[in-house]
């Protein structure tokens, strides 16, 4: 029933990130801000070439491939049902709605439209994609460290009925 739950919210993350980048680019202007929230933080539409910090900009294709095959693993561990505890198959949708996000853009425009500015500390400005792979990402590390050799390591021993256990 999760698998659901998380999928749904992964569609609809997927749609806010898309309606927003829309709505940037059509209601403020490359390199104009309109405050979000006075002092913190404030909407600044950007193109973005690269990946985080700009890294490989201009590198369009790589990014479009490597990215495709982040998600594509990540779905792959979905579909065998390789996580099956709440907190990584959130972190599993998390990653590939965010992946799908910024894949899109990179398809169809050339490059991620970029909104959120922080500014209360220098940060590059990031969108709704970004927020949902990196919290996925971070979701993820804490499934694995913490509850992944509980919940869902399969042992040596699987599939075998003969097998000692210890």
């Amino acid at each position: 029933m999760y698998y659901v739950l998380f999928a749904l919210l992964a569609v609809g993350g997927l749609v806010f990130d898309q309606w927003l980048k829309a709505y940037m680019t059509a209601n403020i202007p490359l390199g104009q801000t309109q405050p979000l929230l006075p002092g913190v933080i404030e909407l600044r539409t950007v193109h973005n070439y690269g990946a985080a910090w700009s890294s490989f900009s201009g590198q369009r294709w790589l990014l479009v491939i490597v990215t495709c095959c982040i998600v594509a693993a990540v779905a792959w561990c979905l579909i065998r049902r390789i996580v099956r505890h709440p907190v990584g198959v959130a972190a599993c949708f998390m990653v590939v709605s965010g992946g799908i996000g910024n894949i899109i853009d990179r398809i169809r425009l050339g490059y991620v439209v970029d909104m959120f500015n922080l500014l209360f500390m220098e940060y590059p400005v990031f969108n709704v994609a970004d927020i949902f792979v990196v919290c996925g990402a971070i979701l993820g590390a804490i499934y694995y460290m913490w509850i992944y050799e509980k919940y869902d390591k399969k042992d040596e021993n699987h599939g075998d009925p003969d097998a000692p256990t210890e």
